[in-house]
């Protein structure tokens, strides 16, 4: 039907007669002349109809907006000075002979090219109409391109691209499977992978050596603007390697990926900070280290003082206190600072104390705060000290579970970050390692796995019996400009081992063996030293593509309430669908009574 793209056309084709497809993109009437801007996946292309061409002119008439049209013409140079440069198409233009109307179409809900911010909701539901934009186009080319470096690199390094099931058993991995009940076997499910961990594991176990999948993973959580109930993510898994050797290769495979899709240099080298420096200086172990801003610990000049909100979380052994130095910032108003209190109000922070540094020279008069007369002066002084603190500077403090300073003092570091337009650099990559093997659930009275329960510690069976709470784990992420864009570790390989991480995570015996008897079992016949990572592919092309949310980046994405307006999923079935599958539904608790009973 096509000889050419729209947007592929250039003086190459000077003086051929061209046959393209597409959408309309624009109609013009230039006093009695008509232009057409024609689009296709590939770009723009100007056509023109003469009325000398009487039944193409009286088709060109009739023509609106997104009706799909082949045209035939001759290519032409543009007339001196309509020629635009920024089309790849703009030195030329087509001189129509023949146009075919393939498909007319109603007047969008939106118009596909528009500066006006259009609702997302309606995005959605004409999704098919939203991708249409150049706009999502460049992104889904951008994920093409991602995907294909990505295998290529793989390729290369002998890695195996193998499938892995979607139907599975439901695995203890953080977050909620989507069920899936079994026609065919009677009062039991499946579950939808969360990741393929096991299965990779096991190909291992097999003798695999090197594999590696583009898979979607299912997780049924609350939803954020970086995550999704389906995702998509690169899946590695490689034997005979140690942490060290697998994050040489991984940080090669990324590099390589910003320089050929982007042209960004990631740097030869990428740092590595370890899990308790990253939460110690940036409150996070994600830090965004374009910020220059960092958290002081200044508990123990606080131990003394009368001003309880300091001194109280200064003595407990799970409290914190901290300072954060903001270079000239001492110009922000009693307003800004009551809403920057607000804001860390919703990481669970009572309120927000800070300091304006006037004078440094005057000592404790130099300074304009509501908590300086509540601490001696050599107080302070050493505060200013470890913060560095500079005439014109503010300077904000966190006091209380180390928990809730951590995670607000976090958030305001990026907000300050962000807001005052500290950032230093445009991509900053870093390694965080050592992460503790657990965390201890206050609630639950019980240990959770910090990765998985999978991930293989540092230490010995018998230290990790000994004292659960210090082991560290052979873990590591990569993070890169605050986000995590892909995590992994070095796995359990022995039996004894597995067994014992599963008794601290609470998992007895039999439990162990009805969930991983068969993960238990293949340890125990030559399981090779094995580790591996994923990737999370939606992650990585909003940040290549400057997105602020993954659902600009996948095709069909659900809503953040995990729905898809498009297709009004998800939907109620018939009570036969039901009846088949032995399922019958009550009524939740304080709500109508359900359609099926």
């Amino acid at each position: 039907m096509r000889t050419h793209k729209c947007g592929e056309l250039n003086t190459q084709q000077l003086g051929e007669t061209v046959s393209i497809c597409g959408w309309v993109h624009r109609r013009r009437d230039h006093g009695g002349v008509i232009f057409i801007d024609l689009r296709d996946r590939a770009g723009l292309v100007q056509v023109v109809i003469d009325p000398d061409m009487a039944d193409t002119f009286a088709t060109a008439e009739s023509v609106r907006s997104e009706y799909v049209l082949q045209i035939t013409g001759l290519v032409r140079h543009r007339p001196e000075g309509t020629v635009n440069a920024n089309m790849h198409s703009g030195a030329i233009e087509i001189l129509a002979k023949d146009i075919v109307v393939l498909n007319e179409s109603e007047t969008p809900p939106f118009p596909v090219e528009s500066e006006i911010e259009v609702n997302e909701e309606l995005r959605l539901r004409y999704r098919y109409i939203d991708l249409r934009r150049t706009v999502m186009q460049e992104k889904m080319k951008v994920r093409r391109d991602v995907t294909r470096v990505l295998r290529n690199f793989l390729d290369d390094n002998e890695f195996f691209e193998i499938e892995t099931p979607y139907l599975t058993k439901a695995t203890p991995e953080g977050a909620r499977d989507y069920i899936v009940p079994s026609r065919t076997h009677e009062n039991s499910f499946f579950a939808l992978p969360q990741s393929p961990q096991l299965y990779k594991q096991m190909l291992m176990v097999a003798g695999m050596d090197r594999y590696y999948q583009v898979v979607r993973c299912f997780r049924d959580e609350d939803l954020r603007a970086d995550r999704q109930p389906e995702f998509t993510q690169l899946d590695i898994e490689t034997s005979f390697m140690d942490e060290n050797e697998i994050m040489h290769i991984m940080e090669e495979m990324i590099r390589q990926l910003f320089i050929k899709v982007i042209g960004v240099n990631l740097g030869d080298k990428f740092p590595r900070m370890t899990h308790q420096e990253a939460v110690s200086r940036y409150g996070v172990d994600r830090p965004d280290l374009r910020i220059p801003l960092e958290l002081v610990d200044i508990a123990e000049d606080m131990k003394d003082v009368d001003f309880k909100v300091f001194s109280a979380p200064a003595n407990d052994p799970k409290g914190r206190v901290v300072a954060m130095r903001v270079p000239n910032a001492g110009d922000l108003s009693r307003k800004d600072i009551d809403a920057l209190t607000k804001y860390v109000s919703i990481y669970g922070a009572r309120g927000l104390a800070y300091i304006k540094v006037n004078d440094l020279a005057a000592g404790v008069e130099g300074l304009q705060s509501p908590i300086v007369k509540f601490a001696p002066a050599e107080v302070w002084d050493s505060v200013l000290a470890k913060t560095g603190a500079q005439n014109g500077d503010l300077i904000f403090f966190g006091a209380d579970k180390a928990s809730i300073v951590n995670e607000a003092m976090g958030a305001l570091r990026v907000k300050l970050g962000h807001d005052l337009n500290l950032l230093q650099g445009d991509w900053k990559p870093v390694w965080v390692v050592d992460f503790p093997m657990f965390d201890w659930d206050e609630k639950a009275n019980r240990y959770n796995a910090i990765h998985h329960p999978f991930t293989a510690p540092s230490c010995s069976v018998e230290e990790l019996v000994a004292n659960p709470g210090a082991a560290l784990s052979r873990a590591y992420d990569l993070v890169l400009n605050g986000t995590e864009v892909g995590g992994g570790s070095i796995r359990i390989n022995r039996s004894a081992m597995q067994q014992t991480v599963l008794e601290i995570l609470g998992i007895g015996e039999d439990e162990a063996r009805e969930k991983f008897g068969f993960l238990l079992d293949a340890l125990k016949y030559g399981a090779p030293p094995h580790g591996g990572l994923a990737f999370g592919l939606d992650r990585l092309v909003m940040l290549m593509t400057g997105s602020t949310s993954i659902r600009d980046v996948i095709a069909f994405p659900k809503t953040q309430s995990a729905a898809c307006p498009l297709v009004s999923a998800p939907a109620v079935v018939t009570d036969e669908q039901l009846k088949e599958l032995g399922i019958r539904l009550i009524k939740p608790a304080g709500k109508e009574k359900a359609k099926h009973d």
